[in-house]
């Protein structure tokens, strides 16, 4: 059997597992492109702020040794050549390509934001964020700007330390909590000492170098301002003719598959798989990564792909190192009123975190090990909304 070459852009949850999948068949060259040289714990990035982790790992530990790194990045994908064009200037060709380039903080468009916040949505913010931190004075105010898990464990990570912070939520505190589990945070953050500004005036308007305005006229001083609101993804898919939603995620069919070029497959937070994308997550992302491999694996093997079938259990959000809350969920993602706090929370998080690299490890080591919940019954829901 002649020798199949597969591309796999991004190296982050869903590529690596795509990449390690894809070794199922021994007659595939997989090629990895990945603008950093290591593999980065992005569920980790508030603990690299704080220096409680590097939020870091070798490749080596995480993907295959038969999968070739390439430590670049990507700049066009010409799909009538089946070439990807590189930030160093060359090319890599491929027969399939797994489009696996995860996501971004939203764009700073706020007034001042893109001058005096500091996001950390990515490895590189993370120390002059640190550094930001280090700079302030004891009793100096913090203020983390987006109320979602990012938000929430920057806070807690931060006035964990012994910071003042602010949370500004822009309307509600953990708008993907159930309301049992958005208490079960504000109590943490309560007796964390944290300031949270929620309600319909609690959207920032702009950002001043020692202060945030909110949109009822409220200036809220600030030393450091963290950018936490939002995602977007890499505007690659846009940039190279490819039909993406509007956010430019790439728009594929329920195999995963670009509604464009069946030689392109997505995975992760940048697929839109029906133009109905799921919750942008590792929760979320590994199992796409395996199943766009399948696809590929499918049509290489010339049998029909299966559609795609995962489900959840719910969000575990780390309140500091010594407490977390984990909202659990229906299999279709629907928060229950049910959630686990404290202590026992935050060790399920942590082992949640070792466990997902683990993940990673393993299929590495044995290809088709990995395996993920199905059932979340999305082709009925899909079906019933005018979808499918």
């Amino acid at each position: 059997m002649s020798q199949t070459n597969v591309v796999v852009i991004g190296g982050g949850y869903a590529g690596v597992i795509a990449a390690n999948h894809l070794r199922l068949n021994p007659d595939v060259a997989v090629t990895l492109v990945n603008p950093r040289p290591e593999f980065v714990e992005r569920i980790r990035l508030h603990q690299f702020v704080t220096g409680s982790d590097d939020a870091v790992v070798d490749y080596s530990h995480v993907l295959s040794a038969d999968v070739r790194l390439l430590v670049d990045g990507a700049e066009f994908v010409d799909a009538a050549a089946r070439t990807v064009m590189l930030t160093s200037g060359g090319t890599v060709g491929y027969d399939y390509l797994i489009y696996a380039v995860g996501s971004t903080g939203a764009a700073l468009t706020v007034p001042g934001a893109a001058e005096f916040a500091h996001p950390i949505s990515e490895l590189e913010h993370g120390a002059p964020l640190r550094d930001a931190i280090a700079g302030t004075r004891k009793g100096e105010p913090v203020t983390v700007v987006g109320a979602g898990p990012t938000g929430i464990e920057m806070a807690t990570e931060l006035a964990e330390q012994g910071h003042a912070v602010t949370l500004v939520c822009g309307g509600v505190l953990g708008p993907y909590l159930h309301e049992r589990g958005r208490r079960s945070v504000a109590k943490v953050m309560r007796a964390l000492d944290v300031t949270v500004v929620d309600g319909p005036g609690a959207k920032v308007t702009e950002v001043r170098a020692d202060s945030v305005r909110l949109a009822d006229g409220r200036d809220l001083p600030s030393a450091v301002t963290i950018w936490t609101a939002g995602f977007g993804v890499p505007d690659l898919a846009r940039r190279s003719g490819l039909a993406t939603d509007e956010i430019g995620r790439l728009l594929t069919d329920e195999t995963l598959t670009s509604l464009d070029d069946p030689f392109i497959v997505a995975a992760g937070d940048a697929a839109a798989p029906s133009d109905s994308p799921l919750r942008m997550s590792c929760q979320a992302a590994i199992p796409l990564g395996a199943q766009a491999a399948n696809t590929v694996l499918s049509r290489i093997a010339g049998t029909e792909p299966a559609a795609i079938d995962q489900a959840f259990t719910g969000q575990c959000i780390s309140l500091g190192r010594g407490a977390a809350t984990i909202q659990l969920a229906h299999l279709d993602d629907r928060v229950l009123p049910l959630y686990v706090g404290g202590r026992v929370a935050a060790t399920i998080k942590e082992a949640v975190c070792k466990g997902t690299v683990s993940f990673l490890a393993k299929e590495a080591r044995t290809p088709g090990s990995y395996f993920w919940l199905k059932g979340g019954k999305r082709a009925r829901r899909l079906a019933e909304a005018g979808v499918l």
